[in-house]
């Protein structure tokens, strides 16, 4: 009997010892409760408030970038930082007699449609802490939300990313989405590559607080200031561009073309004039995009079998060796069979005997073979690498491919063959387009760039030079510039420009599909660049999917449009 009676009061004792605790954890919580709800309510009420102005204060500003007008050096927002504002509420600051009031006059200024307006009126009578209500605000209707001074609805600034030329080198320029925080991340073109250096340094507070967890004072708080993002002045000449894209939509859609592509490049520097990638879109409203490749520049990211306009690589191969000169003659086998594949001219021509200008004046697919040959494929390998195919050309954006001429390391001599007029491997059209610059340069291939400037926060300037490097000699440059000018005189007529010597060259690719070349579905590309005798601009042209036969129908009424109205914007001499 005693030792039950001991054991009852050790249970009993233990009891007690858990009914206090629980007891005095209820006490906690009802202080807490009070000390949240009635001496700490004004501070908790302005919480989210303040949290954003904290933000502000901690997160540094995202870098501009900006056209240029390449004459006058007068610059143009490309990419800027505009204010909007944000509208939140605190739902347990509003009473419920208010909601259906408050509800009526935010859905007017902010147009609410009957869907919206059911969520709103929920989430006003949620009870929560913090709501976010509408973003990006514009401040005429910021400010009659302000003035209507209903509890429990607050605004506040934030910025956002905004595009002021639209569609106006969208794919160049990529867009920015937000993140959980409300930070600016970058996506594709120079907002994807340039992120880290256009968001800056974020800062960081340091302080002490009181026993509940608040700042002191806001005297106490110290730490590291944020650091802006970087400025970027982009070679891009806002005229020329606008200019380029639109003469290329408008032909795009004549043509009902699938993608369509325009670089203007001068030669002797590597400087990007305008870059039209088509499809395009607006960065101020990226979210509308259906397709995610329209994001895409294909200027940079889609490599393609480039056909005839490939040839001036081969010849400038053999030229530069001094296999063959311009008036070196050959007779036409008007067929060739190659590891028991057949090689012909297109529509099957014959050409008999001819010169070198003749065969690229005729685009002679069976000469082009019969140089590869003279060339070797192991030399013929190592001048396609040098004029920078099969390696990225290293422009700033997001992303650039790099295409594929592995073909030419296999065995077989077929690889080399379709390789010397422009099948079988694969290009980016801004390598073509350097590839020519490099023709038209004295041999010379330039490292193409579109960042004319990096401006830091702190004053100083970085200003991109010029890079380039020896592929050909001068001397083989120069007798392939006559040729090709030979090519667009007795040839490309169409690509004329009254006053001037025009070199270029067409190609007409068939687009290869289960592991077979289609008899209708073919890219266009055109590569021309002016004055000949001393070239300052190149253009390159290319239609996916036009639905006309040949490249000169398509590409050269573009290229002639706006290699013109370029000459006559720089007031380029005439011969």
């Amino acid at each position: 009997m005693e030792t039950f009676r001991v054991k009852t009061i050790v249970d009993t004792n233990r009891i007690r010892l858990v009914a206090f605790g629980l007891v005095a954890i209820s006490l906690w919580i009802l202080f807490r409760l009070f000390f949240l709800q009635v001496v700490r309510h004004d501070y908790y009420a302005l919480f989210a408030l303040n949290s954003h102005e904290i933000y502000q204060k901690l997160h540094p500003s995202r870098g501009s970038i900006f056209f240029q007008d390449s004459r006058s050096k007068q610059e143009y927002p490309a990419a800027i930082n505009k204010q909007f504002f944000l509208v939140y509420s605190v739902p347990k600051e509003i009473p419920t007699n208010d909601v259906a009031s408050t509800t009526a006059a935010l859905v007017q200024l902010l147009n609410y449609d009957a869907g919206e307006q059911k969520n709103l009126i929920e989430k006003l009578a949620s009870g929560d802490s913090y709501r976010v209500l509408a973003k990006k605000v514009d401040s005429q209707a910021a400010e009659k939300i302000k003035a209507l001074g209903v509890r429990g609805i607050y605004v506040t600034p934030q910025d956002y990313r905004f595009y002021p030329e639209e569609n106006l080198a969208a794919n160049v320029l990529g867009f920015t989405v937000l993140d959980d925080e409300g930070r600016m991340l970058g996506k594709y073109g120079l907002e994807g590559y340039w992120e880290k250096k256009l968001a800056g340094k974020g800062g960081f507070l340091i302080g002490e607080t009181g026993a509940m967890g608040s700042w002191i004072t806001l005297a106490d708080r110290t730490g590291v200031q944020p650091e802006n993002g970087v400025d970027l002045l982009l070679t891009l000449d806002r005229t020329l561009q606008y200019t380029a894209c639109e003469s290329l939509h408008k032909s795009m859609e004549k043509y009902k073309a699938k993608s369509a592509t325009l670089i203007l490049m001068q030669p002797m520097t590597g400087k990007i004039l305008a870059m039209c990638s088509l499809p395009d879109f607006d960065p101020n409203m990226y979210a509308r995009v259906d397709d995610i490749s329209t994001f895409n520049n294909t200027a940079i990211f889609t490599p393609y079998e480039p056909g005839s306009v490939f040839k001036p690589i081969t010849m400038a191969a053999a030229l530069d060796l001094g296999l063959v000169n311009p008036d070196t003659r050959h007779t036409d086998p008007c067929q060739l069979e190659v590891n028991g594949y057949i090689i012909r001219n297109a529509l099957r021509k014959c050409y008999g005997n001819h010169t070198m200008t003749e065969a690229l004046e005729n685009s002679v697919n069976t000469t082009l073979v019969w140089i590869q040959e003279k060339i070797g494929t192991d030399r013929f390998r190592d001048y396609v690498q040098k004029f920078g195919f099969g390696s990225k050309a290293g422009l700033s954006l997001n992303t650039e491919a790099v295409g594929d001429i592995s073909s030419l390391e296999k065995k077989g001599k077929i690889f080399g063959a379709n390789g010397a007029f422009g099948q079988g491997l694969s290009v980016t059209p801004l390598q073509l387009i350097a590839s020519y610059a490099a023709i038209a340069n004295d041999g010379r291939l330039p490292k193409p760039y579109i960042v004319e400037e990096v401006r830091y926060p702190n004053g100083q300037k970085e200003k991109t030079e010029p890079e380039y490097e020896q592929v050909i000699s001068p001397r083989a440059a120069k007798l392939l510039s006559g040729m090709l000018v030979s090519v667009v005189e007795n040839h490309y007529r169409q690509a004329r420009i009254p006053g001037y010597f025009i070199g270029g060259k067409t190609g007409t690719a068939q687009i290869a599909e289960k592991g077979k070349y289609s008899d209708d579905r073919t890219n266009h590309t055109f590569v021309g660049f002016a004055p000949a005798d001393d070239p300052e601009l190149v253009v390159l042209v290319k239609y996916e999917e036009a639905n006309e036969k040949w490249a000169e129908q398509t590409t050269i009424p573009v290229f002639k449009e706006v290699m013109q109205f370029a000459l006559r914007y720089y007031g380029i001499s005439t011969k």
